[in-house]
């Protein structure tokens, strides 16, 4: 199992539509997340994001890229903070515990 940790900053104001646009997920993105396997949670403190997931494997999880994920992401940086290319910042979380299904 493949399990990977990330926080994302909301923009001021953000987090309603950031909230809508997850209430209302695409179709097409959602069956890609679907038939890759991959369960996510995704938890709020202030204007923090802390996306936890897993997949079968990593190869599954980077298995969901292509176009529709590439138009979600630039949709969502209406939402969150974004670096000088303009893109989401996304920062990986290292591990510092797990246990049970979390365990290697």
């Amino acid at each position: 199992m493949f399990s990977i940790g990330t926080v994302m900053t909301l923009k001021p104001g953000g987090y309603p539509g950031y909230k809508k646009a997850h209430d209302e997920i695409w179709p097409e993105l959602s069956q890609l997340i679907s038939d890759a396997e991959i369960s996510m949670a995704i938890y709020k403190h202030e204007d923090l994001l802390f996306i936890h997931a897993i997949a079968p494997s990593e190869d599954k999880w980077n298995s969901i890229g292509g176009e529709v994920t590439d138009k979600w992401y630039e949709w969502m940086t209406e939402f969150l903070v974004t670096g000088p290319d303009g893109k989401t910042i996304v920062t990986p979380l290292p591990e510092a515990f797990s246990f049970g299904i979390f365990s290697k």
